[in-house]
């Protein structure tokens, strides 16, 4: 039957839940992703699932972040994560199936772009890029060369800014 990715339900919150624990070894992905819904700052279908026979093996996340304009202005952009794949499911592809997938929704959706905190390595193959490149800085304090972008409408991300992460994201970091 393989991995089938879909939208989150209210009957995939414990699984989702235990997806994340597993996958980081703690509650505090938990934590954020819990947080983040009590501010409503999760964008309405994106938060999706990766399932096999029935059973999540896979979760994605994007909320609502901000691109501050310097001189004035901001503009609605996506954070992604957590990211996260039970360890028996790990280096299967399910990860790659669930960004590629929340990539695609948020360009359906007509979102600008998406930021993430993450692994350059790894997000670099679906085109995230450094935002110190673009002239964007952010918020949390992660390394530089963790902050990534990926420009879904062309030029958006021209003439650089700062990257405002919700709330939530600032406890964690």
């Amino acid at each position: 039957m393989g991995i089938v990715v879909r939208c989150e339900t209210e009957q995939d919150a414990v699984a989702v839940q235990l997806v994340n624990r597993a996958a980081f070894g703690g509650d505090q992905e938990v934590r954020l992703i819990r947080r983040l819904r009590d501010t409503d700052n999760v964008a309405p279908g994106l938060s999706l699932v990766a399932e096999e026979n029935g059973r999540v093996v896979g979760h994605v996340l994007l909320s609502k972040a901000r691109l501050e304009r310097e001189g004035g202005g901001s503009l609605e952009i996506l954070a992604l994560g957590p990211m996260s794949v039970v360890p028996s499911h790990s280096h299967r592809g399910i990860g790659s199936q669930l960004v590629r997938a929340a990539i695609e929704e948020a360009r359906r959706q007509g979102y600008p772009a998406i930021v993430v905190t993450g692994y350059p390595d790894y997000y670099s193959r679906f085109g995230f890029e450094p935002a110190a490149t673009r002239g964007l800085s952010c918020n949390l304090d992660a390394p530089e060369n963790a902050v990534l972008v990926l420009e879904l409408q062309p030029g958006v991300l021209a003439g650089g800014g700062r990257i405002v992460y919700p709330t939530p994201y600032e406890e964690l970091f």
